[in-house]
């Protein structure tokens, strides 16, 4: 069997002597390039909010990109200026859309908007009463928490780019979390990774982050205790 039809991963490589073929050389520091390019890429936070039709643009509190890598506690609380940004659009919402750049900001960048559009059109307008959009530079997955709990939202969903693979430098991950705040853990959200044209499909990934967000607010819940029950979408 050729597994190399199967997957992008580095499986059944040739060999020059005790090594790989130049070829294959090349293209691993090509891809480790690729990969340390997306971790260090910046967010165009103004397009993407336009493009989001006057998304709320805030920070974390990592000041730079550096810091950021750095200081991964620093990217899950927001600055000081940006929680009062958030404060002051404080409603009763039933969800909050984030997003993040996370380690791969181009991911964010090309994948959240359509991840978001693809997914609003499964919501039913006159159920759903959603907050503003949220984009956030220099933020980890639990910066929703945060926002969540200053925003008045029972959910919220964050859409990240995620720590770029070899194979896989632009994947978009969602997680939902039921009654954000401060001091929630991993074990309390729900996780679709590797959203991306190679990957998940954004029409898949929504009809799964619909059905999570509708059965997170009938049940009160998220994370561990919410099992995913949906058929995959053909």
């Amino acid at each position: 069997m050729n597994l190399a039809a199967y997957t992008p991963a580095r499986v059944g490589l040739s060999r020059a002597g005790n090594s790989l073929p130049t070829r294959e050389q090349l293209a691993l520091q090509a891809a480790h390039a690729r990969a340390r390019q997306a971790v260090h890429s910046e967010l165009d936070a103004a397009s993407l909010a336009f493009e989001l039709k006057g998304a709320l643009l805030v920070e974390s509190a990592a000041p730079d990109r550096s810091t950021y890598i750095r200081r991964p506690d620093l990217g899950r609380r927001l600055s000081d200026a940006s929680r009062r940004a958030v404060s002051e659009r404080k409603g009763e919402f039933d969800a909050v859309f984030v997003i993040a750049d996370g380690l791969c900001a181009h991911a964010a960048q090309m994948h959240a908007p359509r991840m978001i559009d693809a997914t609003m059109a499964l919501l039913d307008p006159a159920e759903w009463n959603i907050a503003p959009f949220v984009v956030v530079k220099q933020g980890r997955v639990a910066i929703g928490d945060d926002i969540g709990a200053l925003i008045g939202a029972a959910l919220a969903v964050v859409l990240i780019g995620e720590r770029p693979g070899l194979s896989s430098p632009d994947s978009l991950g969602v997680y939902l979390t039921w009654n954000p705040h401060p001091g929630l853990t991993d074990a309390d959200r729900n996780c679709i990774s590797n959203i991306r044209r190679e990957g998940l499909s954004y029409a898949a990934a929504a009809h799964t982050l619909a059905f999570l967000m509708n059965e997170s607010r009938r049940r009160k819940l998220s994370g561990v205790h919410l099992k995913e029950s949906t058929k995959a979408l053909e």
